[in-house]
């Protein structure tokens, strides 16, 4: 089984299709498919089913999956180890919408500056997904907010560095107080970022602080749409000042603090035992607090 193979295989299943594998690849339909068929071969037993244009995986090529994965990852850091701990090669980070506009962009450039020869590839999510995706070593490490939840992180399979602290505001309609909207509709509708996101978690345990449960969610996918939301009154919100500064999202609506609940570290992960010159490249500049 060689890694050549086990790239192609994982490509396949990332992009959902042997087309879409082969431009990600750089590489001929028929290689691609030739090369499955191979691994195949070697492994005897199939990989994938078709189900009408959709390659399926079977339990077997399910099995597989993670095994190539870490295979993968462990050849990645092999090539790091070897070549004078110089950052180079492929560095592949997640984080969520918020860092990325606010934090990031100085700290990516100056990267880039200083290592060239390193790729990035820059990944976004909520924290939960982020964390499964450097569990699933389907980025390098991840920028997320401290989870809410103390278990998310288990030290045997995370390591991890504050690299910034945020200051969350609870968003309210232009002229009303949070103890003020407690009983109308619009102060029990939540607007927020879908499940897994950890804002959206520290919003819920203020609402529980204030012995009240939101009545529903509105999920929403940025920070323009969810402020736009509150200031039409459809309800309230938690967000990054960081972000709303930025952006100058705070004209139409009111910030108020929300005291130690609202103060969240920001988190460079990683997955134990899964690290490069790359990355602590990365992990330098991000504590040097540029």
């Amino acid at each position: 089984m060689d890694l050549a193979a086990l790239t192609i295989f994982r490509a396949v299943v990332r992009e959902n299709g042997v087309t879409r594998a082969a431009a990600k690849l750089n590489r001929v339909q028929s290689n691609v498919t030739t090369r499955i068929r191979q691994l195949e071969e070697t492994l005897g037993t199939d990989l994938f089913i078709r189900d009408g244009r959709r390659l399926v995986l079977t339990p077997a090529g399910e099995t597989l999956l993670p095994y190539a994965e870490r295979l993968l990852a462990l050849a990645e850091e092999a090539r790091h180890a070897v070549s004078e701990n110089r950052p180079q090669g492929r560095l592949r980070l997640g984080t969520m919408e918020s860092t990325a506009a606010s934090r990031l962009p100085r700290v990516l450039a100056t990267y880039h500056q200083r290592w060239p020869q390193v790729t990035l590839e820059l990944a976004t999510g909520v924290t939960r997904a982020l964390i499964e995706s450097v569990r699933a070593f389907e980025v390098d490490a991840a920028v997320i907010a401290r989870p809410i939840e103390p278990d998310a992180l288990p030290a045997e399979q995370f390591e991890s560095v504050p690299v910034f602290r945020e200051e969350l505001a609870l968003i309210t309609p232009r002229g009303r107080h949070p103890a003020a909207m407690a009983d109308d509709a619009a102060g029990l509708t939540l607007v927020a970022f879908e499940r897994g996101c950890a804002y959206r978690s520290y919003a819920m345990r203020w609402y529980e602080r204030q012995k009240i449960r939101p009545a529903r969610v509105l999920e929403l996918g940025s920070y323009h749409a969810i402020v736009a939301c509150v200031a039409a009154g459809a309800g309230v919100a938690v967000a990054p000042r960081s972000v709303l500064e930025l952006a100058r999202l705070g004209d139409e609506v009111d910030l108020h603090p929300m005291g130690a609940l609202g103060q969240i570290d920001t988190l460079l992960v990683w997955r134990k035992g899964h690290f490069s010159a790359a990355l602590n490249a990365m992990r330098d500049l991000l504590t040097e607090g540029i």
